[in-house]
């Protein structure tokens, strides 16, 4: 497979996204944050209001993130700050710091603020099973966002995106693009273990086969290798230099998000391979990708996982929830969208935060 030379292109967008690497994560564990604090975001991530027929003035939602190391975080949390103060709640935020002890300090330490509501994006699915008990026992109700966590847990509900359904998506339109040209698969993965890095890697997987069944009558599935880059930018260089030194012939990259890849095109570029390897990611649609969608041809697609409609949805939620609501479903999706260079351009926002 030959694609036409954006050797250009990936030089100017490699910038933003070193940039956006070297963001620093909030330092304090718990931190209140006020409207003098809020982080700059796009205009579409500014909140939305509920109906609520109690008086939610006064009431505090608690956040608990896994990191703040990548956009995606930062957007999520942004969302669930503007919902939760649009609707006259206070909002305290927490940084597990990509550490499982440090998170589990944080949830405790929001626990005993006397949060109305905890909204939880666990870095590890089964390390925070006891502290959502230690919640419950408190009388705090726990939505596990973005994320999922052992079912063993006390929760109410999770919200995310549907990662098995973009995954398939994302998987057709690469089976549809390369046809009958046979494929020397490197998968990017976010980090072991992970039940919504499984999951999407899965709706991939199955996408590819599928379609290959459907068109084909056959499957012609090759993952050469899988590498973990632990989301993020640094984590995806490594792992590709490495990918391209072992396995020179892949001229395929799987992903099960943006930020996994996004650092590995570096690598690529500097290998003067943009040429010869597609990119398709599995979830996300952070705007570095998309702009490369749009601007080259050798990053063919990714799935919408939205943080700014995840925050409100969870935000929303918790508002039922205080208002009496107990019939929740145990997961509760954003509808699966793929992004391609035909649309693009409809959900490209240069000022987003994510």
């Amino acid at each position: 497979m030959k694609i036409k030379n954006v050797k250009i292109a990936v030089n100017k967008l490699l910038l933003p996204i070193v940039l956006l690497a070297l963001i620093s994560s909030v330092s304090s564990c718990v931190e209140h944050l006020d409207s003098s604090k809020a982080t700059a975001n796009s205009g579409d991530d500014g909140g939305e209001i509920f109906k609520s027929a109690l008086d939610l003035t006064g009431k505090k939602i608690g956040y608990c993130t896994p990191s703040l190391n990548a956009p995606y975080y930062q957007a999520l949390l942004q969302s669930i700050k503007s919902t939760t103060e649009k609707n006259g709640m206070i909002f305290y935020s927490a940084d597990g710091q990509d550490d499982i002890n440090k998170q589990i300090a944080a949830v405790e330490d929001l626990i005993t603020r006397g949060v109305d509501a905890l909204l939880l994006n666990p870095k590890d699915p089964d390390a925070l099973v006891g502290i959502t008990k230690v919640a419950k026992a408190a009388g705090i109700p726990v939505f596990i966002i973005d994320s999922s966590i052992n079912p063993s847990a006390d929760f109410v509900t999770t919200i995310q995106s549907n990662n098995l359904a973009n995954g398939e998506l994302a998987g057709a339109w690469l089976a549809k693009k390369m046809g009958n040209t046979p494929m020397n698969i490197a998968l990017l993965s976010g980090n072991a273990g992970n039940p919504v890095g499984r999951t999407r890697k899965q709706g991939l997987l199955q996408g590819i086969t599928e379609e290959q069944l459907r068109t084909q009558g056959k499957i012609n599935l090759n993952v050469k290798t899988q590498a973990y880059t632990e989301w993020s930018y640094a984590g995806g260089l490594k792992a590709m230099e490495d990918i391209l030194v072992a396995h020179p012939d892949i001229n395929v990259v799987i992903t099960e998000s943006d930020v996994c890849v996004l650092g590995a095109i570096k690598a690529i570029a500097q290998a003067e391979k943009t040429d010869d390897i597609l990119i398709v990611a599995g979830a996300d649609g952070q705007k570095e990708a998309i702009k490369y969608i749009m601007d080259t041809d050798f990053y063919g697609c990714t799935a919408m996982n939205s943080p700014v409609q995840i925050g409100k949805n969870a935000v929303k939620h918790a508002i039922e929830y205080m208002n009496g609501k107990r019939d929740f479903d145990k997961k509760s999706y954003t509808a699966p969208l793929l992004i391609t260079k035909e649309n693009a351009a409809k959900y490209y926002n240069p000022n987003a935060l994510f």
